[in-house]
């Protein structure tokens, strides 16, 4: 059996390394364009940042390496022009010598994955625009930086890419904006949650220009204006396009295959393509999101390597399958964790379902043991079944593990209130005996039974203030001083059962504290003394931390952010 793949990295280099456990006797060739076969393409930016040093550490695997281990004929710098399923072959051309041949196959693999999105703009072309996709792309910035020793940078894209690479540049001492056209960073978080990614980046000194569309580029006083509709340019030594990716599919259009959303190639459960013989994987793939059921394009390394597997199983003669992708994620931004699976609030709603949300700040590990630090926890549920749809979390030690809790709970099809039964691990330094994800599900059974009622962000500025309606907040008289929401008067939680003369009966009272837990406490008081009460759920944390957010957002303009 001739097997061929085109393109290596996460999804064809493990379906060639898998049908040679499977099969000893088949014949595997890798086409791969670039010099690389196997590289870590999340590890690039650490690259240019200094954390990895080696260049080499980059590469997982060599031809050379392949070759001994597995017998697979990897063929870098060599790019497939053409497929030709009415023949069973592909054009290939030799990029080094120039050299133009067909190869045959028995079974054909597309893992071309995705490229940077660049959209037709003027000045697309400069040497001080970059993209980072490739090794290759990681060496160019990271020889530019230091030939030149640039001193800021503007990245237009606020996805993976571009915290990591903003973060890895503000280490090596540069002045960097981010800049896009979506009012928020990372757009698998809801934007209440994002507020937390970009406080830590305003923090660590990465200004966002956010709701700001780049318009084209020029060169200027030596380094780039960045050209924005409606304001000024932004002006850096450097540029980096990181605003997404698109599926790299030229080939399989050209060769009849069907395709799906944006351009994608449209698969089976068996990554088989429209046409027999042909599978494909990674990002070039549409696949089904395993929350809605919605074709998607979900561009992450787990699912393509999985998918790989799959294919491999099935050219060797399985029935392999893959039943879709959550999208599950974690990201490092400078000292924050920021993880997400399923589907998000905002997205729910768009795929039509009825959804609601719980917000919740627990910590990391017991209270009483030393160095516990809050995480913020939002968990999306299907609001007549409670099934559990998502979750993001956005913290500092614990956040994978939770993440990954929420993501075994939903791909097991697990209620959101069914979270209060796992049997989780406990110890002070890890946890605490009821864990945040049991604590998420408390909350949720809560509600399922009526025990409390709640109101979000959003319904805050449409509470009337004429006194129809009585607005409280719970926490300590130093802690409303501090700062809280106009309208809400204080009475302290413990204060309540003695100041009750000062709550009207017969109206709704609408109660926050500083996490959800007193004012929940306050709800559960007022309800069993026949009042119709209602818990801010996130508390006054969450909503200052996403009011103030979005007031920089709307207040921000990048007039003058000269960084050259």
């Amino acid at each position: 059996m001739k097997v061929v793949i085109i393109g290596g990295v996460a999804g064809g280099a493990t379906a060639a390394a898998r049908i040679r456990r499977l099969d000893e006797q088949a014949d595997i060739t890798v086409f791969e364009r670039s010099g690389y076969i196997s590289y870590a393409n999340c590890g690039l930016p650490y690259y240019i940042g200094g954390v990895i040093s080696a260049p080499e550490a980059l590469t997982l695997q060599t031809p050379e390496s392949f070759f001994s281990r597995f017998r697979v004929n990897m063929r870098v710098r060599h790019e497939v022009t053409a497929i030709h399923p009415d023949r069973k072959t592909v054009s290939v051309q030799n990029l080094e010598t120039g050299e133009a041949f067909e190869e045959p196959y028995d079974k054909l693999l597309l893992s071309p994955g995705a490229k940077p999105t660049q959209p037709r703009l003027p000045g697309a072309g400069l040497e001080r625009l970059f993209t980072l996709r490739t090794v290759e792309d990681t060496f160019r910035i990271k020889d530019y930086i230091n030939t030149h020793h640039p001193k800021s940078a503007v990245l237009a894209g606020g996805g993976f890419i571009g915290l990591e690479l903003a973060e890895n540049l503000r280490e090596l001492g540069m002045e960097v904006t981010i800049v896009q056209r979506p009012k928020q960073l990372m757009n698998p978080f809801d934007p209440d949650m994002a507020s937390f990614i970009h406080g830590e980046m305003r923090r660590q000194g990465v200004k966002l220009a956010l709701g700001y569309t780049v318009e084209g580029f020029e060169e200027k006083a030596g380094g780039v204006d960045v050209l924005l509709k409606d304001s000024a340019p932004l002006h850096a030594d450097m540029v980096v396009l990181a605003i997404g990716v698109t599926p790299d599919t030229a080939l399989a259009k050209e060769a009849g295959l069907e395709l799906g959303i944006k351009g994608s190639i449209a698969v089976n459960e068996r990554m088989e393509t429209s046409v027999p013989d042909i599978y494909a994987v990674g990002d070039a793939v549409q696949v089904r999101h395993a929350v809605t059921g919605q074709d998607a394009l979900i561009s992450l390394a787990g699912p393509a390597n999985k998918q790989g597997r799959i294919v491999a199983d099935n050219i060797c003669g399985g029935d392999s399958r893959f039943l879709g992708s959550q999208g599950s994620s974690v990201i490092k931004v400078f000292d924050l964790t920021a993880a997400v699976t399923g589907v998000n609030e905002t997205n729910a709603k768009k795929a039509g379902l009825a959804v609601d949300t719980v917000v919740l700040s627990p910590m990391s590990h017991a209270g009483y043991y030393p160095g516990g630090r809050l995480m913020t926890m939002k968990v999306v549920f299907e609001r007549e079944t409670f099934r559990l749809l998502g979750a993001q979390i956005v913290g500092y030690e614990g956040v994978d593990k939770r993440i990954d809790v929420l993501a075994a709970a939903i791909h097991a099809g697990l209620t959101a209130v069914q979270l209060k039964d796992l049997d989780l691990a406990y110890a002070p330094p890890y946890s605490s005996a009821k864990d945040p994800v049991n604590m998420a599900g408390f909350m949720v059974e809560n509600l399922s039974q009526g025990t409390v009622r709640q109101f979000h962000f959003d319904d805050v500025k449409n509470l009337p203030r004429d006194g129809s309606v009585t607005l409280l907040d719970a926490r300590t008289e130093a802690e409303y001083g501090g700062g809280h929401i106009e309208g809400f008067r204080n009475i302290p939680v413990d204060e309540l059962r003695e100041r009750l003369d000062e709550i009207e009966q017969g109206k709704p009272v609408y109660i926050i504290c500083q996490s959800g837990l007193r004012s929940y406490i306050a709800c559960r008081i007022l309800t069993g003394l026949g009042y119709e009460a209602y818990n801010f759920s996130g508390g006054f944390r969450f909503y200052d931390a996403v009011a103030n957010d979005r007031r920089l957002i709307e207040s921000a303009a990048p007039c003058g952010m000269d960084l050259g």
